[in-house]
C-alpha cells in the first residue's frame, strides 16, 4: 500500500508532490498542537505553582506567552527561509516542536511549563513555515487550491485532536498527550525530510544586493494590497478566536444536565472546523477560477450575518446548525487572503510574506481573549457572539470598499 501511494506521488507534478506531502505533514501537526491545546489550563492547575504565582495567572500566561513570542519571532524566521530555504525552516519547525512538547511532558511546575511555551512561540510556527513553502512551488494561478488544501489539513486535525485529547487525558493523564504530540511532530517532520524536495533559489537580487531583514519586511509591506490583507487577517482570526475562552461556559447554560458538557463543546467545536473543512478546498479553487477577493467578500458577509442570531439561541442543537453553517462559510475566508497574499506578492519572498502573516496571527490570538473578556464583563456571554459577528462584517466591508482589482491571469512562480 505504501509502495502504491509512492508511485502514485511521483507520477504528480513536483508542485503537487510537495502539496500533498505538506497535506498530510499539517494534518499530523494540527492534530498533535490540537490534543494538547483544551487541556493546558486543567494542566497548569494539576501541577501548581512553586512560587507566589497564582493559578488562574499561570493559566493565562500559558496561553499568551507563546502567542508573544511567536508574533516575535515569526517575521525573523521568514526572512531567515527567504535566504536559506522553506523546506529547512519547515524541519526547524516540526524537530523543534517535538523536542519541546516531550519535555512539556515532563515540567514539574506551571511556571516550566510557561517558559517552555514561550520556547515554543520562538521555534515553532508550522503553518507560516508551510505556507511559505507551498505558496513557493505552487503556480500563482493555483494558490488557492494550495492553500486551501494545506487550510483542509489544519481544520481536520484540529477538529479531530481534541477528541483524541480528551479521551487520553482521561484515560491516561496528560503526559501521554504531550508524548503523543511529540511523536506526531517528529513524524511530520521525517516526512518533509524525506518527501520534499525543494529546488530553492535565492531571490535574484540578494547576489548582488545583501538586504537587511527589515528591508525586506518593508519590500513586502509596499506592495499594493498587502497592508489591507494583513488587516483583514488579523481581523479574521480575531473573530475566530475570540468565541473559544467562553464557548464552554456559554454551552453550560443552554443545558439542563451538564455531565456530558465537555463532549458536546468539543462536538460544536468538530462540526464547525469539519465544515470549515469540506468548504475550504472548494472555495479555494471556485478564487482561483473568479477572483479570492470575490469569494473573501461574500464568505465573510454570510459568517458574520450567521454568527448574529447564535447570540439568541436557547437550545445547543439550534448552536450547534448554525456553527456549522458558519464554519463552512468561514472556510473561505482564510485561504482566500493567504491566496490574495500570494498575489499580491513578488516569487522568492514567500518566507517573509508569510511569516509576518503568522506574526498577525499570534498577535490575533494574544489579543482575542482579552477582548471576549472585556466584552463578556461588561454585557455578558451572548454578547461576545454579536462582537464576533461584528468582525466578520467590518472583514467584508473592508474586502467589498478596499481590495484592489484582481487579476486572474497565470502568474510565473519560481521554478517556471
Amino acid at each position: 500500500m505504501f509502495s502504491r501511494l509512492l508511485q502514485k506521488l511521483r507520477a504528480v507534478e513536483d508542485w503537487q508532490r510537495t502539496l500533498y506531502i505538506m497535506f498530510v505533514a499539517q494534518l499530523l501537526t494540527a492534530v498533535g498542537f490540537s490534543v494538547i491545546f483544551p487541556f493546558l489550563s486543567l494542566y497548569v492547575a494539576e501541577l501548581g505553582s512553586s512560587t507566589s504565582l497564582s493559578v488562574e495567572f499561570l493559566a493565562g500566561a500559558v496561553f499568551s506567552a507563546q502567542a508573544l513570542t511567536m508574533m516575535i519571532a515569526s517575521p525573523i524566521w521568514g526572512a531567515v527561509a527567504d535566504r536559506y530555504g522553506r523546506k529547512l525552516m519547515v524541519q526547524r519547525a516540526m524537530f523543534g516542536g517535538a523536542i519541546i512538547m516531550l519535555m512539556m511532558g515532563f515540567v514539574r511546575t506551571g511556571e516550566e511549563l510557561v517558559l517552555l511555551r514561550a520556547l515554543q512561540g520562538m521555534i515553532t510556527g508550522t503553518v507560516a513555515a508551510s505556507n511559505a513553502l507551498v505558496a513557493s512551488v505552487a503556480p500563482r494561478q493555483r494558490s488557492g487550491y494550495a492553500m486551501g488544501l494545506l487550510l483542509m489539513g489544519q481544520t481536520t486535525g484540529i477538529a479531530i485532536g481534541p477528541l483524541i485529547g480528551g479521551v487520553l487525558a482521561d484515560a491516561f493523564g496528560y503526559q501521554l498527550t504531550f508524548i503523543l504530540t511529540s511523536v506526531l511532530l517528529l513524524v511530520g517532520g521525517v516526512l518533509v525530510f524525506f518527501g520534499v524536495e525543494e529546488r530553492f533559489t535565492p531571490r535574484p537580487e540578494s547576489a548582488t544586493v545583501k538586504r537587511s531583514f527589515l528591508a525586506d519586511w518593508q519590500h513586502v509591506f509596499q506592495a499594493d494590497g498587502v497592508i489591507l490583507a494583513y488587516t483583514l487577517r488579523f481581523l479574521a482570526y480575531l473573530g475566530r478566536v475570540l468565541l473559544t475562552p467562553f464557548a464552554p461556559l456559554f454551552i453550560a447554560t443552554l443545558l439542563v444536565d451538564t455531565s456530558h458538557l465537555n463532549t458536546i463543546t468539543g462536538l460544536v467545536i468538530a462540526v464547525a472546523a469539519g465544515a470549515g473543512t469540506i468548504t475550504a478546498v472548494y472555495l479555494g479553487r471556485l478564487g482561483d477560477r473568479i477572483g479570492h477577493g470575490k469569494v473573501l467578500k461574500w464568505s465573510a458577509l454570510v459568517a458574520g450575518v450567521l454568527f448574529l442570531p447564535q447570540s439568541l439561541v436557547t437550545e445547543a442543537w439550534q448552536l450547534l446548525v448554525l456553527q456549522a453553517l458558519t464554519g463552512a462559510a468561514a472556510g473561505g475566508v482564510i485561504p482566500t487572503i493567504s491566496a490574495l497574499l500570494a498575489r499580491y506578492t513578488e516569487p522568492g519572498e514567500e518566507g517573509s510574506v508569510y511569516g509576518i502573516d503568522n506574526s498577525i496571527v499570534a498577535g490575533a490570538r494574544a489579543a482575542a481573549p482579552l477582548v471576549g473578556s472585556v466584552i463578556a464583563y461588561w454585557f455578558d456571554l451572548r454578547a461576545t457572539f454579536v462582537a464576533t459577528a461584528v468582525v466578520f462584517l467590518m472583514v467584508a466591508l473592508l474586502a467589498f470598499t478596499r481590495l484592489p482589482a484582481e487579476d486572474l491571469s497565470p502568474v510565473p512562480h519560481l521554478g517556471d
